[in-house]
């Protein structure tokens, strides 16, 4: 009997032990984040970039639910490209979160700050047990760790200018398709880009990041133009002047 019962208590110490380990491998090895809340809430209020604002706001409970998520993950436990997928995410929800602190009465997310605070100098975003900016996201975190320029066609700022909140969240296993396929939409959509016979009329986000694009904003565009645009920046390479279009802070609701 005694035998039996320090083999019994010799497996549950080794299956403790060993679900321990496991549980340690699984925070190194960085599984992602499950985003399945803010995807039916995206799918559901997010058209063609244009966001329902209303229908966030009727659901801000989910809202808050996801964000409370967010805030308990320890990103240093993801891989790099969790990590982004987490931060692009992260901005994007809390930017809703944002707006919604202001509607219906908002037509602009500048009207969120004052004086002397922009909205995205507010202290906001719940984020590995600290509470952060936005702009800390962006220019603390996304730009200079991860040193990707497509990661400002991703992020979004709730203006109809900028380029639109996709209708899924990011995610770290297929994150390199998900940033090319925005930084492709939004470089051939005329509505924010256009080729006027050799005068480039580009969004303000080019002038504003020169420098995340290697000052070669030609070369961006011919990277991820297509079509006519692609045939047609080719034939005028040497020729292309660039001008900056002004800036839309429209909310991007409907």
């Amino acid at each position: 009997m005694k035998t039996w019962r320090r083999l019994f208590f010799l497996f549950l110490s080794f299956s403790f032990f060993t679900g321990t380990i496991g549980l340690k491998r699984d925070a190194l090895s960085g599984r992602g984040v499950d985003n399945g809340l803010y995807a039916q809430l995206l799918k559901q209020y997010v058209k063609n970039g244009v966001v329902d604002y209303r229908g966030f706001k009727n659901e801000e409970a989910k809202l808050d639910q996801y964000l409370t998520m967010l805030e308990k993950i320890d990103p240093k436990t993801l891989t790099r490209n969790d990590q982004f997928a987490f931060y692009v995410n992260a901005y994007n929800a809390w930017t809703i979160k944002l707006v919604l602190s202001g509607y219906p009465g908002v037509k602009s997310i500048k009207d969120l700050g004052s004086l002397f605070k922009s909205p995205w100098k507010k202290k906001i975003c719940r984020i590995d047990g600290g509470v952060i900016t936005l702009d800390d996201i962006e220019h603390g975190i996304l730009r200079p760790r991860f040193k990707d320029p497509r990661v400002h066609f991703a992020i979004n700022c709730a203006s109809k200018s900028c380029p639109p909140l996709q209708s899924e969240p990011y995610e770290g296993s297929v994150l390199d398709q998900q940033l090319d396929g925005a930084a492709q939409a939004f470089i051939n959509d005329p509505r924010r880009n256009r080729l006027d016979g050799k005068t480039l009329y580009v969004s303000k986000i080019f002038d504003w990041f020169k420098e995340d694009f290697n000052d070669d904003v030609f070369g961006f565009f011919l990277k991820y133009a297509r079509g006519d645009l692609r045939k047609q920046l080719e034939a005028n390479r040497e020729n292309i002047t660039i001008k900056y279009l002004n800036y839309d802070w429209s909310l991007n609701g409907m």
